[in-house]
């Protein structure tokens, strides 16, 4: 999820545990955008879906429900872009072309055929990368714009992954703002996600979240009860916020207690194994790494999990790693397979909400993506529904 163009380098989690340890956060980058470039707020009319024509060939188990997270990057000449046609480095990797082709997201003939995809292989819900400016702004949105505008979801649901990693919040107003624009705007519509009636919003960065929380003068609870209490207002009983955080983080207990703020944990990648002092060097540890994480959620943790998948990593695109080894960790479809079987176990038996997210619908300049493409087809997606299809076998 690396928002480039006016200012996207590159965001870190600094994380302490066997020495120092940097932990690189899949190349989320700052961003500040002027008020001058900020995307359209116009009223999107609320519909409820028409019968879909694509049958949907994978039943869901009654609980589970697995999303996507969806980066908007993929559009020319958008402020908040890697660079005004993104698509040009991922072109140097043809094997990565999407099989919609180059396509400008956020137009609607894509977003439909996108989520005629998702549904088809057993998706239930998209999680859209969402920013937010210091000039009470908000960028990237043309792709959320595009799915609540569908007249046919094919019962999709969707939520917002807050890309927290550029300097917004800059004061309470700033933060308050935000708060009303998603209250006004997202969480009454037909089909977002919510947990017992909880609006669902994952926090990128919980880390950058303590910082500007600091910075305003204010602790992260006291943030976020703020944004509940305007929830309230509306008739909701709050939002359910997601802590964005791996496991080895130095103070994740603080974010996975009750009495945080937060209701649940997740991330939205992963590069290594707590206590390895380097990246994954291919999927086979990548996917080991995201194993211990899982466990270190359940064990030091106090907060339901959404458990974190990955289709893998690798940067070269948009410049590669700092360890060029790391960018070996992209997996077959069979290696991803394995992982999501592993971990629809962890979200069977870690209990409700019964949620989990992969890393990533398009994420063509980091390696991890699932929508087919040209010369893979749906062969990696195909593996959603073949596993949840085998969940749902008696």
């Amino acid at each position: 999820m690396k928002p480039g163009g006016i200012i996207f380098g590159a965001v870190i989690l600094v994380i302490v545990t066997v020495g120092a340890i940097i932990y690189a956060l899949s190349g989320h980058a700052l961003s500040l955008m002027p008020s001058a470039l900020a995307s359209s707020s116009a009223p999107i009319t609320a519909a409820e879906d028409q019968v879909s024509p694509v049958k949907r060939t994978v039943k869901q188990h009654p609980d589970i429900k697995i999303g996507v997270y969806y980066f908007p990057g993929w559009r020319d000449h958008t402020p908040g872009t890697a660079s005004e046609n993104p698509w040009d480095p991922i072109q140097k990797f043809p094997e990565r072309q999407p099989k919609l082709g180059w396509y400008s997201d956020g137009d609607d003939d894509v977003m439909d055929a996108q989520v005629a995809s998702m549904a088809e292989h057993g998706l239930s819900y998209v999680s859209f990368d969402w920013y937010w400016g210091a000039d009470n702004r908000v960028y990237l949105s043309h792709a959320i714009n595009a799915f609540m505008k569908l007249k046919n979801k094919r019962g999709l649901q969707f939520s917002l992954l807050w890309a927290n990693h550029d300097e917004a919040p800059v004061s309470l107003v700033n933060f308050d703002r935000m708060i009303d624009y998603w209250v006004n705007r997202y969480f009454n519509f037909p089909g977002y996600l919510k947990v017992d009636g909880w609006p669902v919003v994952t926090v990128f960065s919980a880390y950058g979240l303590e910082i500007h929380a600091r910075k305003i003068g204010v602790t992260v609870a006291q943030l976020l009860e703020r944004a509940n209490k305007r929830a309230r207002e509306e008739g909701l009983p709050g939002i359910y916020f997601v802590a964005g955080a791996p496991s080895d983080d130095p103070v994740f207990k603080t974010y996975s207690v009750k009495g945080s703020g937060y209701s649940a944990v997740s991330t939205y990648n992963l590069h290594q194994q707590p206590g390895v002092p380097h990246a994954s060097y291919s999927y086979s540890e990548l996917d080991v790494a995201y194993r211990a994480h899982w466990a270190r959620y359940k064990n030091i943790g106090q907060l339901p999990v959404i458990v974190p998948f990955s289709s893998g990593w690798d940067r070269r695109p948009w410049g590669g790693s700092d360890d060029p080894a790391h960018d070996h960790s992209v997996g077959t479809p069979d290696e991803f397979e394995k992982h999501l079987r592993a971990g629809v176990k962890e979200i069977m038996d870690g209990g409700p909400p019964y949620l989990g997210v992969i890393c990533c619908w398009n994420e063509y300049g980091e390696g991890s993506y699932i929508e087919p493409t040209k010369q893979m087809g749906d062969s990696v997606l195909q593996r959603v529904g073949k596993v949840l299809k085998d969940v749902n076998a008696p």
